[in-house]
């Protein structure tokens, strides 16, 4: 009997010893990938694109639908006329070798209701478009998917099609961040330089005012001036990139486009 309590105990302490082994091991492992994610972290960059064309006479304007409430849902015909930029042309600048470009030139990027823009290489084309109140944003797009940036550059309109539904609290005529690039998945070299692009309306970013933070796998990053960023040092696989109108006080800005979070793919 009292060899076989000697055992019990025996047993129970070494259990109790493999069991503080494994929290041990558990709590390192969990460290270790603490620190990884941190490194990894560290790691990502963001800096000023510079030396784009600036196309400061480019224009883009809306000529179709003529009408904002439309009696049914279904494919919309869309037509817009661009002066001073060429549709389908390669963007001539050094940056497309360095950015992911489209093969298919210039184009209009296409935003329906803060979803990821469809690319449009011509300017008529037709969208399926269910009921309600859409928000649509157009903007010209250089071939590397920079945005144009000047006050005749963009459109924005709302689109009521079968009715009215409750919106997205959205006001094109107050402060509002649309978020454009990164986008999709990337590969090889493209994965290297990324670009972060968005379009402003009705405000300014400083260093005392309104401001863009980015969040990027985590990592803050405060934006003070409207341009367009080169993101690098990310690692393979999934990214996550968190967009955010602030005031001066760090509050996010009301606007439902105001605060966006996408993620892209990176791939060898």
């Amino acid at each position: 009997m009292k060899t076989k309590m000697l055992s019990i105990v025996a047993l129970s302490f070494v259990l109790s010893i493999g069991c503080k082994e494994n929290k041990k091991t558990e709590t390192q492992t969990s460290m270790a990938t603490e620190m990884e994610n941190d490194s990894t972290a560290a790691s990502i960059t963001i800096e000023k694109l510079e030396g784009s064309p600036k196309y400061a006479d480019a224009s883009l304007k809306m000529t179709k639908p003529t009408k904002m409430e439309i009696d049914k849902a279904g494919e919309i015909d869309f037509a817009f006329e661009v002066n001073n930029y060429e549709l389908g042309e390669q963007t001539d600048s050094p940056l497309a070798a360095k950015l992911a470009n489209s093969d298919k030139g210039q184009h209009i990027h296409f935003i329906l209701d803060n979803q990821p823009y469809s690319a449009h290489y011509e300017s008529d084309f037709k969208k399926e478009m269910p009921s309600g109140t859409h928000y649509l944003v157009a903007f010209l797009s250089r071939s590397y998917h920079e945005s144009v940036k000047n006050e005749n550059s963009l459109v924005t309109k709302k689109i009521i099609l079968g009715g009215a539904t409750d919106d997205m609290n959205v006001n094109f005529e107050e402060p509002t961040l649309i978020y454009s690039r990164p986008k999709g998945e990337y590969s090889g070299a493209d994965t290297e330089n990324l670009l972060l692009d968005f379009f402003l309306l009705n405000t300014t970013l400083s260093d005392s005012g309104n401001k863009v933070r980015a969040t990027i796998n985590g990592k803050e990053f405060m934006i003070t001036e409207w341009a367009p960023q080169v993101i690098k040092g990310l690692p393979k696989g999934e990214v996550t990139i968190k967009l955010e109108l602030l005031d001066a006080e760090g509050n996010l800005l009301p606007g439902g486009f105001n605060e966006v979070t996408r993620t892209v793919t990176l791939k060898e």
